[in-house]
Formats: C-alpha cells, sequence, structure tokens
C-alpha cells in the first residue's frame, strides 16, 4: 500500500463499517480509525492508525467517515466531550476544496441530520449525508447503494471515494435529503420481506414446497432482489444478521415519526413495523431482517421450513 493517498478517518466498524473503512484503506490512502468495539486487526496489520477518540481522527483526517447505528451514536461521536466536533475547531479559514468533511453514511433522522450539518458547518467544514443500502454483502462487494444530500461541490469531490465502496451512488438533493431517500428505501424494503415472509408461510402450510414455489415466482412478475435473498434465507433458516432486525425497526420508526410530522399515513409501515416489534418481543432483534417472517410464522403456528 502507498502512503499517497487522501488522509481519512472511519469512525463505526461494524458489519457494514469495516468491509467499507477495508476498500478506503485498499484504495491508498491514509486511514484513521475509531470504533467502540475491536478494530478489526486486518485493518491495522495492512497500514490503519487506531485513534482512541473521534476527536483524534477528525485532528489527523481531512475526510471523516461515519457509520454508526442511530441518531444518538451519531451525536455523540459529532458533538461530545471527545468528539469530532473537537477535532475541527480551528480550520474555520481554510479555503473552498480543502475544508474538512464529514460524511454521514448512517442512517438516521432527516431533521436531526440538518441540525448537526449546520453545527460542522459553522466551524468551517463541509457534511454530506450519505447512507448507504446493501447490507453486509454490498458492503463487502463495494456495491452498496449510496444516497447522497449535499451540495453539488461537496458531492463531486466526495463522490470518488464513495465509488471505492459503492456502484449505484446519487446526489438526492440538499443535505438531508440523502436520509429522506434512505427512509424511503427501507419502507419498500420492509414491505417485501413482509411480502415474501406471507407469501412462503401460506404456500408451506398449504402443503407446496417453498424452495420450488420460490423457484417459480423467481421467473415471474414477482420476482424482486428480496425473493431472491431473503426468500432464501427464510427457506434455509440463515438469519445471520446481514442487517439486523433491531436497526431496521430503528429505521421504520424514524418513517413513522417523520410522517406524524408531515401528517402523512403510513399505514403499510406501521404493519411492518409491529410484525418487528413482535420479532424483537421474540428474541430476534439481533437476527438479519428477513427473520420478519418468524412473527408470522408465530400467528400461522407454521414455519416456512424447520429450524436447521
Amino acid at each position: 500500500m502507498t502512503k499517497s493517498g487522501l488522509k481519512l478517518g472511519f469512525i463505526g466498524l461494524g458489519i457494514m463499517g469495516a468491509p467499507m473503512a477495508s476498500h478506503l484503506l485498499q484504495a491508498g490512502h491514509i486511514l484513521f480509525l475509531h470504533t467502540r468495539s475491536k478494530v478489526p486487526a486486518h485493518l491495522v496489520d495492512n497500514g490503519a492508525t487506531l485513534c482512541t477518540t473521534a476527536q483524534g481522527v477528525a485532528e489527523r483526517a481531512d475526510i471523516i467517515f461515519l457509520m454508526l447505528p442511530d441518531t444518538p451514536d451519531v451525536e455523540k461521536v459529532l458533538f461530545g466531550e471527545t468528539g469530532v466536533a473537537k477535532g475541527l475547531k480551528g480550520v474555520a479559514h481554510a479555503p473552498a476544496g480543502r475544508r474538512k468533511t464529514v460524511v454521514d453514511c448512517s442512517s438516521i433522522a432527516p431533521i436531526a441530520t440538518k441540525a448537526f450539518a449546520e453545527k460542522i458547518q459553522a466551524l468551517g467544514c463541509d457534511y454530506l449525508d450519505a447512507p448507504v443500502s446493501g447490507g453486509e454483502v454490498g458492503a463487502k462487494a463495494a456495491s452498496l447503494t449510496i444516497m447522497v444530500g449535499a451540495e453539488e461541490k461537496s458531492f463531486e469531490r466526495i463522490k470518488p471515494l464513495l465509488e471505492l465502496m459503492g456502484k449505484n451512488i446519487t446526489r438526492v438533493g440538499g443535505i438531508g435529503d440523502g436520509q429522506i431517500c434512505k427512509v424511503a428505501n427501507q419502507i419498500i424494503v420492509a414491505l417485501n420481506i413482509a411480502a415474501v415472509g406471507e407469501a412462503l408461510v401460506f404456500a408451506s402450510k398449504a402443503g407446496a414446497d417453498p424452495a420450488r414455489v420460490r423457484e417459480a415466482l423467481m421467473g415471474g412478475f414477482a420476482s424482486s432482489r428480496i425473493l431472491e435473498v431473503h426468500g432464501e434465507r427464510m427457506i434455509k433458516r440463515s438469519f445471520q444478521p446481514g442487517f439486523r432486525l433491531a436497526l431496521h425497526q430503528k429505521d421504520l420508526n424514524l418513517a413513522l415519526q417523520s410522517a406524524r410530522s408531515l401528517d402523512v399515513a403510513l399505514p403499510q409501515t406501521a404493519m411492518a413495523a409491529q410484525l418487528m416489534q413482535s420479532c424483537a418481543a421474540l428474541g430476534h432483534g439481533q437476527a438479519d431482517h428477513s427473520a420478519l417472517v418468524k412473527a408470522l410464522e408465530a400467528m400461522a403456528s407454521h414455519p416456512v421450513a424447520p429450524d436447521v
């Protein structure tokens, strides 16, 4: 690895954050890391520098990526006692194009995102919200969909780095619009998981082979990525998390909170949120979000397939 790349920071090295950071490192960039869990050894072994605080990352890096679970986590990392903001002080007079930049890839509340951005911009830095979709598989394959809210110039400057982690990268609009798009994405994904789960529970309890039903449906208009990937998980009982159900539950709560503030009814989203709540109550909150089917199975007193 060369040491001629950009100085980048990455905070949050979970299921998706670790492979995302790895792609940046493999591209030859200088990487400064911080996470509340153990840093994956391969990142440090390949030249990344571990920092004990988020402030330390911000002091050393010019562009800081965040990949954190929820809104309070982002707020704490940005504005806590040893947060990113402390490491950004003193850079307010940097020329345009050379400002330190925060890129939040977490999925959090759009309104909070706008407030966080205002505080970071007041320090003379740029801010982009760039939530991602694609789960662990997409993170490892660098094929994530990335939905960006940012000024055009900031987006164009950061886009080459995003292209190291994703394939479908779209500037949706201004700051906060990336998070709005991600909430919409999570609504669609949740409803599709619920639909696939209902179909397979129905087929299985009616006496058909759910694997063959899925195979047939994959060749018709009902075909979808959810049916392909999560339908297979439901049949094979493979619920090791690629994206934890508890995190998707959080995203649907964001959707419903936003809907209330907008006077918008989201009845199907509310139903999916209740199914996820049922799963969490059954102890499946840390499983993959395809485990939503377990709530439907409980109501039917019938599993799609026997647990392995």
